[in-house]
């Protein structure tokens, strides 16, 4: 059917699991960071809009922590039933990393995650700050581990392979691979981007509506300098990353540039727009500018990048997909960078609050930062093509002896059930996105003694239909009679 074969909807299986799944991850990480800096800020200033705050971010943390940890076990079992053979091969390597995850990630957060969302008066003000920050270093160090397996496969070293699979010879070379500083730093700050643009749209659909509190008025302005001061260095390690990837994965960085051919020694363009033919290796309407490719690639204005034209057919990645998503990425980094600099100028001008059309921009620009994550994904992870482990070991070569029936029916179930849950786990969490922030006017703690109204601490139990404030226009039986 379309010309698939079984690997192709085995690669189809794991890429959409792990597009679902990284998205709950890289705001987990952004938001357990961001309640970490609302509690240090409640703690030292006593300031009741960081508390407020905190309590509410906490809920959606909640919801989206639980989806991520849903997701992340079903790719787990994917590597033993889609993808035996690459266990089978590199488990010795990827097998350990994933355990160190779980012993040091995994344990911390659970040893904490409990006092950080129910503990707010059961335990010192001190312990449920230290509670808070763990779980916030817990998904840097769950970051740290997956990176390091994942950049493994990209750059590999510290093995030797024995007998058909690999055996580690180096933990400290596997860990610390080539690619894996860059990789961590772009992921990681991918990750605390993508969460300010969702927390400062957050607040941009609030004040478009006419809620305008403090509470508010902080989400904007701190997300708004989170995006004003990381975009830009995620521009600089993006650089970087991409020299880095230039030098270990030269076919990957000629597939993204859409080059096919150096002419004599003539610098190499930077191709804006075009598309990327695979069956007759050109780039067809393409938009170029002379020497501005080798610049970027190599900071010169006389070297030429490698063409792939230079490998292989068999060990060319598909340029027509990384061209594109890398493009898809990049637009949306400087357009992150725009946001950022209007939001300053807003704010000299002190119009941040009110000015509509920024306000419009800061909305629409929400999931931005999910949409670059997922296109820088696929542009590495599409990039490696043909490789699962480059140079060592192709995809055609890992993937389990299934049928295409096996894997069309799994794929299908995949989908339905992926979208039922998860269409309802963030549907959910946009509910109480939508409602907002509570108030608590003054008060020491947000939560009341016996019979005082509480704020509950579960978060289903936080969106309430008759307190979100989106039904206030609604008619009602009630207010009908």
């Amino acid at each position: 059917m379309f010309g698939l074969e079984a690997l192709d909807l085995a690669r189809i299986q794991f890429a959409f699991t792990i597009s679902f799944h990284i998205l709950f991850p890289a705001i987990t990480i952004g938001l357990a960071s961001y309640l970490a800096v609302l509690e240090g800020l409640w703690l030292k200033t006593r300031n009741d809009t960081y508390r407020d705050l905190y309590h509410f971010w906490s809920k959606i943390f909640a919801v989206n922590f639980g989806m991520g940890v849903v997701s992340g076990l079903v790719m787990a079992y994917q590597f033993g039933t889609n993808w035996s053979r690459f266990s089978d091969f590199a488990g010795a390597v990827t097998g350990p990393l994933l355990t160190y995850e779980v012993l040091t990630a995994f344990f911390l957060e659970a040893g904490f995650l409990g006092v950080m969302l129910f503990g707010w008066n059961k335990v010192g003000r001190g312990l449920h700050f230290f509670s808070t920050v763990m779980v916030a270093i817990g998904t840097l160090i769950s970051t740290f581990w997956i990176l390091a397996s994942n950049s493994w496969m990209q750059t590999p070293q510290g093995f030797e392979i024995v007998n058909g699979q690999v055996i580690p010879t180096d933990w400290l070379a596997i860990i610390f691979n080539p690619s894996f500083p860059y990789r961590l730093m772009h992921m990681a700050t991918a990750a605390f981007v993508a969460t300010a643009f969702f927390v400062g749209s957050s607040a941009a659909w609030h004040l478009l509506r006419g809620k305008d509190n403090p509470a508010i008025r902080t989400m904007l302005s701190m997300a708004m300098w989170m995006a004003l001061i990381v975009a830009p260095i995620q521009a600089v390690i993006g650089d970087f990353h991409g020299l880095n990837t230039l030098k270990h994965q030269p076919a990957k960085i000629a597939a993204i540039e859409g080059h096919w051919e150096n002419k004599g020694d003539e610098a190499t363009p930077l191709i804006l727009f075009g598309w990327p033919d695979m069956k007759e290796e050109r780039t067809r309407y393409a938009v170029e500018i002379p020497y501005l490719g080798s610049l970027i690639l190599t900071h010169s204005l006389d070297k030429q990048v490698p063409a792939l034209k230079e490998f292989p057919p068999e060990d060319r990645p598909n340029s027509t997909i990384v061209f594109w998503s890398f493009r898809i990425m990049v637009g949306l980094g400087f357009l992150m960078i725009f946001t950022g600099l209007w939001s300053l100028w807003l704010r000299k001008r002190d119009s941040l609050y009110t000015s509509r059309p920024f306000l419009y921009l800061a909305l629409w620009m929400g999931p931005s930062g999910l949409i670059a994550i997922l296109a820088g994904w696929f542009t590495t992870e599409i990039g490696r093509q043909p490789w699962v482990v480059y140079g060592l070991m192709r995809t055609a070569d890992a993937s389990s002896n299934h049928s295409f029936m096996q894997m069309s029916i799994t794929l299908i179930m995949f989908v339905v059930v992926y979208f039922a849950l998860f269409g309802a786990g963030l549907g959910y969490m946009m509910r109480l996105v939508r409602k907002g922030p509570k108030i608590s006017e003054g008060t020491e703690t947000p939560d009341g003694g016996p019979g005082k109204q509480r704020t509950p601490a579960r978060p289903l139990s936080a969106a309430d239909d008759s307190a979100d404030a989106d039904h206030d226009d609604t008619p009602s039986l009630t207010k009908e009679i």
